[in-house]
């Protein structure tokens, strides 16, 4: 694990830290329910990029006698946490929009706290595409989520801010609490997704149709001289893909031979996908299924 990658989730902190006074304050000058409403998010950002920062660090330790794949999945327990709570945040604000709806209030110095929650609102916008970019690049499942997470919390933020500025020029009351419902229902969406994708990384789903088409291409082009492969499987866990298949070979091959075709293959497959856990088990002619190395 790179240096880089825990050193964005140690800034996804401090930014997450920033964002949550910013709206705290733009909630104290404005007493609006729907930047309440927000406000509260962002405690949920703070405790979920400290979540991913925990799991990050803990991700990048080596492989050990009781670990001997790595902690690559401990990066997927940050992100179901961090769905889990995208959702908590989502049904305290539906709390917060239901209260306010019984006794709906103007707010107070709207276009000042208007202004300060926009300024977070544009931090948490470009930090969410800094963490998309990083969290991809680096196959970092705790950065990606945090970014999804970043991303709800800015679309809940603009309709915050307008349904505010919306009650403030109108003076209708209950516009107020009701955006900050529509916007609760849309960061809960957002959770669920979050929460069935983690779990799909936690249960060893294999990896994309459009990647496993990719890997059998390699694995047909680079297996010459062998007569099969079959059984393919793969799953990923954090930035590591693994990968494993059975290679027939025929059977007065030599072993180095066979094992020259299986680092052909290794190092075109590792080309392709960085940080690739390759097995190939090597089997006679007599196990094959058919010729002509399709990848079964």
């Amino acid at each position: 694990m790179s240096t880089r990658v825990i050193g964005t989730a140690v800034a996804s902190v401090v930014v997450a830290l920033l964002v949550l006074a910013f709206k705290a304050v733009a909630w104290w000058l404005t007493g609006s329910v729907a930047l309440l409403a927000d406000a509260l998010e962002s405690v949920v950002n703070v405790a979920a990029a400290v979540a991913a920062l925990v799991a990050i660090r803990f991700s990048a330790l080596p492989a050990d006698a009781n670990h001997p794949y790595g902690h690559a999945k401990a990066e997927y327990f940050s992100a179901v946490l961090e769905g889990a709570l995208i959702i908590v945040a989502a049904l305290l604000i539906l709390n917060e929009a239901w209260g306010a709806l019984q006794s709906p209030r103007a707010p107070e110095a709207a276009p000042l706290g208007l202004a300060v929650s926009a300024l977070a609102t544009a931090i948490n916008g470009a930090w969410a595409a800094v963490l998309f970019r990083r969290g991809r690049a680096a196959r970092s499942p705790a950065l990606v989520a945090d970014a999804r997470h970043l991303l709800a919390d800015v679309v809940t933020s603009v309709g915050v801010i307008a349904g505010v500025a919306l009650v403030a020029m109108t003076g209708i009351l209950w516009l107020d609490p009701l955006l900050a419902a529509l916007t609760a229902v849309n960061i809960l969406f957002s959770g669920f997704r979050l929460l069935r994708e983690s779990l799909g990384g936690l249960m060893d789903e294999a990896v994309p149709s459009a990647t496993l088409d990719r890997i059998r291409a390699i694995v047909a082009t680079e297996a010459e001289g062998a007569i099969e492969a079959h059984d393919l499987r793969s799953r990923h866990a954090g930035r590591f893909t693994f990968l494993e298949f059975h290679l027939v070979v025929p059977g007065a091959m030599p072993v180095r031979e066979a094992h020259d075709i299986c680092d052909r293959i290794e190092a075109a497959l590792k080309a392709e996908l960085r940080d690739a856990v390759i097995t190939i088990h090597v089997e006679p002619e007599g196990k094959a299924k058919q010729s002509g190395v399709p990848v079964l």
